[in-house]
């Protein structure tokens, strides 16, 4: 599995933005996928995950109620839908896949990565 992110860019506090990770290979289907983010000096966090089925679905508690992630397997797709954003949002955020059933929220568990995207949040 090969993974590309994208949908960053330069908002103000309040605005929106929808990321999007595209999967190449036909096992997506196994893959649990996070959203992680990276601010400058910082360590690499886990925003949220969605286990294969989309069933399970975890959000750190910073993000809880604003953010929304979804998967489409058909389209080897997982959007991340980002609402009311705060200037403490800004990073760069990447997705990672799992090949795992479970919903894994620990770095060290996602072996694939795409490349980061950048959300810039002004106040």
């Amino acid at each position: 599995v090969q993974l590309q992110a994208s949908g960053g860019g330069v908002v103000q506090a309040g605005d929106s933005l929808r990321l999007s990770c595209e999967a190449s290979g036909r096992s997506f289907a196994n893959y649990a996928v996070a959203w992680f983010r990276q601010a400058p000096g910082k360590e690499r966090d886990v925003v949220c995950a969605i286990s294969w089925s989309g069933i399970g679905i975890y959000y750190t508690d910073s993000v809880k109620g604003r953010f929304t992630v979804s998967r489409d397997n058909t389209k080897r797709t997982v959007w991340l839908q980002m609402n009311d954003l705060k200037p403490e949002d800004t990073a760069v955020y990447y997705c990672a896949a799992a090949n795992d059933y479970g919903l894994p929220i620990i770095r060290s568990r996602y072996t694939k990565w795409g490349q980061g995207t950048q959300v810039t949040v002004s106040s």
